[in-house]
């Protein structure tokens, strides 16, 4: 089927004039090499903010980032299970608080130089070093004196459980029992990266050409608004079962643009449901190209604790208490999501759902006059921070204007709605400058710790100012619990207070996983809870035409 949305726009025009001034001078000059074509070019969403396991966020740098650069770990393209990577084999002592890695011994830096423990214990120290400021620093909490370390509570970083045994053995010493350790190793901040050349460079490290990686890509080049090009690591350890020699990712703004170079073949695979038109939707979704599967996301509202009136928990229930969430996912995202009133997703492992705030705007009015702001008298004006990228600004912004007539109709309160550019948007959530804003997590591990473990008073991507000692107190002893089902109730304790009785955070939906590619012409992406598709292990298949034209 044929669908035809506007124009192409400025990224398919820019790169299609490029080419024809790039033909023009070659028969000109007279020469016969041309710039490879990419085997696989892959609509990714907005730039990201970087390319630094230790400093990356945002989906679309994970994404990038995982080719680049691995753990000792790495996820199984199937299940997204962990499986060995830089590390062929582990043991796991008796108490199961102490691991010993044994590297590969075919282990290089994409120069040649071996990859070597003391580069893993570099790594994951450089994320403790409060000077990286690393968002995911929690990640290392769970390593004997980890937190200590980042917090300045010890100064020698060698009492760091992570040492180096010797060149191709690394033990790490636990605080506690960790079920998801082997997941956090396979998870980005945990990956290995080129200590000597930070060493040389500094901050400006990843501007090296050719930049070193651990993984199974290269970064080729990375022009913003355009594309980030990957190439084949020949020196990864698995290089062998490397797919694609070329990926191209593009950063699309436009729903419209990404489709339609989807529809031309430009494109082989979207990822993300904010990356096709909205509108579109209903005749998309009848395709055989659109994929949806259950997935670990939650979409919900942050809000800044530290600002009044929200520093009341009156006041953040009444607001919860006032959103239809099921009229919002029914009338905006029709199949694209679950209603949600608590924030672990259904179907997480080891998960024992919280009791949340469903829909009850009497009880809301009851709560908002307690406060003091009867019928909303006096309730001051506030503001609703949402960002605009692909096409979930779109999507934000329809549920942003009807929960402010939720708002409106039944409290009483007006809310400005603020629209901002990702980045900016993200600095406002990291520096409290905000009074309610969207917020979204994907879990990084199939556990509830990867949701709940946000909101400790410590968190780094906390974001709302909320602190709770008793939350806290209850995360700590989940840690430590080894029963599996009393950890699961533990939990549950800790997020009913997170999202029923203090309510820093308003739960909204949960996410409906989706790719959007032909299985037919893409091969090795798999439906997983986590939504986590290895690039090495994703190929093309090549049809007559474009094989005779490569030729």
């Amino acid at each position: 089927m044929k669908i035809v949305t506007r124009s192409l726009g400025r990224t398919s025009r820019l790169r299609r004039l490029s080419s024809g001034i790039l033909l023009a001078l070659c028969l000109v000059s007279g020469c016969t090499r041309s710039e490879p074509k990419a085997d696989l070019v892959i609509i990714n969403g907005p730039d990201p903010e970087t390319l630094d396991p230790a400093l990356g966020t945002s989906i679309e740098g994970l994404r990038v980032i995982a080719a680049l650069f691995e753990g000792l770990t790495r996820n199984d393209p199937v299940t997204s299970r962990p499986i060995p990577g830089l590390a062929q084999s582990w043991e796991i002592s008796p108490d199961t608080c102490v691991y010993t890695f044994h590297l590969r011994d075919n282990l290089m830096w994409s120069p040649g130089d071996p990859i070597t423990a003391e580069d893993v214990v570099y790594s994951w120290l450089r994320v403790l070093n409060p000077l990286t400021a690393a968002e995911y620093a929690g990640q290392l909490f769970y390593v004997k004196n980890g937190e200590a370390c980042i917090s300045g509570k010890i100064k020698d970083p060698s009492l760091v459980g992570v040492h180096a045994l010797d060149s191709r053995t690394v033990r790490v010493e636990l605080n506690h029992p960790t079920p998801f350790f082997l997941d956090l190793c396979a998870f980005q901040t945990l990956a290995v990266v080129p200590r000597k050349l930070i060493g040389k460079y500094g901050e400006d490290w990843m501007r090296v050409r050719p930049l070193p990686g651990s993984g199974p890509y290269l970064l080729d080049r990375w022009r913003l608004n355009d594309e980030i090009r990957l190439v084949k690591n020949p020196y990864y350890w698995d290089a062998t079962n490397t797919r694609s020699a070329v990926v191209d990712l593009l950063p699309i703004s436009a729903p419209s643009t990404a489709l339609n170079l989807y529809q031309s073949g430009e494109a082989d695979i979207i990822w993300d449901r904010d990356n096709l038109p909205y509108e579109l939707m209903d005749l998309l979704s009848k395709l055989p190209d659109f994929h949806t599967f259950p997935y670990l996301a939650t979409y919900f509202i942050r809000c800044n604790t530290t600002r009044a009136p929200f520093n009341d928990p009156r006041v953040r229930k009444a607001l919860a208490l006032t959103i239809d969430k099921r009229r919002l996912v029914e009338r905006f995202l029709g199949g694209g999501g679950i209603p949600a009133n608590h924030l672990v997703p259904d179907g997480t492992t080891n998960y024992d759902r919280a009791p949340g705030l469903g829909y009850d705007p009497q009880e809301a009015r009851r709560l908002l006059a307690e406060a003091g702001y009867p019928g909303g008298k006096g309730f001051p004006a506030f503001n609703y921070l949402f960002d605009s990228v692909s096409g979930g600004g779109k999507i934000h912004l329809k549920l942003a204007t009807e929960m402010q007539h939720m708002w409106e109709e039944q409290l009483g309160i007006h809310v400005e709605l603020k629209e901002m550019e990702k980045r900016v948007y993200l600095d406002a959530q990291t520096h409290l400058d905000y009074d309610l804003t969207r917020s979204s997590w994907v879990g990084d591990y199939n556990d509830p710790n990867t949701f709940l473990d946000l909101f400790r008073s410590d968190n780094g991507n906390n974001r709302t100012g909320w602190k709770n000692a008793r939350y806290d107190e209850l995360m700590d002893q989940a840690d430590r619990e080894i029963d599996l089902r009393r950890r699961a109730g533990l939990l549950r304790q800790a997020e009913t207070i997170l999202v029923r009785d203090e309510a820093p955070i308003i739960p909204i939906y949960f996410y409906v996983g989706f790719n959007y590619y032909n299985p037919a012409k893409v091969k090795g992406i798999y439906s997983n809870i986590l939504d986590e598709h290895p690039l090495n292990a994703v190929w093309k298949v090549k049809d007559d035409t474009e094989t005779a034209m490569k030729r």
